[in-house]
């Protein structure tokens, strides 16, 4: 009960900074950067709708088409974002924070880029443009990233229309920020380094990495092809803080070692995942 009520402020937390993103960052200056939040600041210019009750009603549409065609599962993963938007968007208040234009659409793209990484974290959305693509994906074998293109493009396109050139391309660049801060925080976060070590003296070094750093060794056995030597080759996975340490314990027994050291953005397992020691 604990951790799905944690989830649940979580969730909530993520849609109430995308309304703060939306009225106080992106819409002061006419940026609708995709999504139904872009169509409602569109609307509401050109008819004066109230942005809220546009997003809601195209929310509860798509909620429909959710059940209709994707499975139960992405709909109550869905259902909760997708009617609470409309009421932090009605929430929220409507000001300028930022006067600047280009510096209100960057913060507010980074913060809503941060914002439904969040969401996504959790298995949750807003609802919006987020479900065409799954549908797309499911009947027509469109990967999910062009789908969400066509259906943002759309209502960038419709920016260019109702507003300014200038609204137009910071509308762009908006999904061009709010898209990297999304994968960053997705995976730029969560760096670890893959170390490959090959030395005749792989036995000490092992021995003081397991001692010493504290991660786990593989031994993987290799075969120069030069010399068709055969030795052992160390695999280490850890914490980019921990890796000049490992560096001090190879230099130690051998200045020669091979080495090759790569970044990888996700590791799973003991020592990583687990609570636990070292692999």
């Amino acid at each position: 009960m604990g951790r799905w009520l944690l989830k649940l402020l979580t969730i909530v937390f993520a849609i109430f900074l995308l309304a703060v993103c939306v009225n106080m960052f992106l819409a002061p200056h006419h940026i609708a950067a995709g999504g139904v939040t872009g169509l409602g600041i569109i609307l509401e210019q050109l008819f004066g709708f109230d942005r809220s009750l546009v997003i809601l009603i195209c929310n509860a549409a798509l909620l429909v088409v959710t059940f209709i065609f994707l499975d139960r599962q992405v709909f109550f993963n869905t259902v909760i974002g997708a009617l609470l938007l409309p009421v932090a968007i009605g929430l929220v208040p409507h000001v300028t924070l930022i006067a600047d234009p280009m510096l209100s659409m960057v913060a507010g793209s980074v913060l809503f880029g941060l914002a439904v990484a969040v969401l996504y974290h959790n298995n949750a959305s807003s609802g919006g443009t987020s479900i065409p693509p799954l549908i797309m994906k499911k009947y027509l074998k469109l990967n999910t990233s062009l789908g969400l293109f066509l259906t943002d493009g759309i209502v960038v396109l419709l920016c260019l229309l109702v507003f300014s050139v200038d609204s137009f391309f910071y509308a762009v660049f908006s999904i061009l920020i709010t898209s990297a801060t999304m994968s960053y925080v997705e995976s730029g976060l969560n760096k670890k380094k893959l170390v490959y070590i090959i030395s005749d003296q792989h036995e000490a070094i092992a021995r003081d990495i397991l001692a010493e750093v504290g991660k786990g060794v593989t031994a993987v056995p290799v075969v120069g092809a030069y010399r068709r030597k055969q030795l052992n080759m160390l695999m280490v996975a850890l914490d980019s803080r921990r890796y000049q340490q490992l560096l001090a314990v190879v230099n130690r027994h051998d200045g020669q070692a091979f080495m090759i050291t790569d970044t990888v953005t996700d590791v799973h397992g003991r020592g990583f995942t687990y609570e636990s020691g070292s692999v």
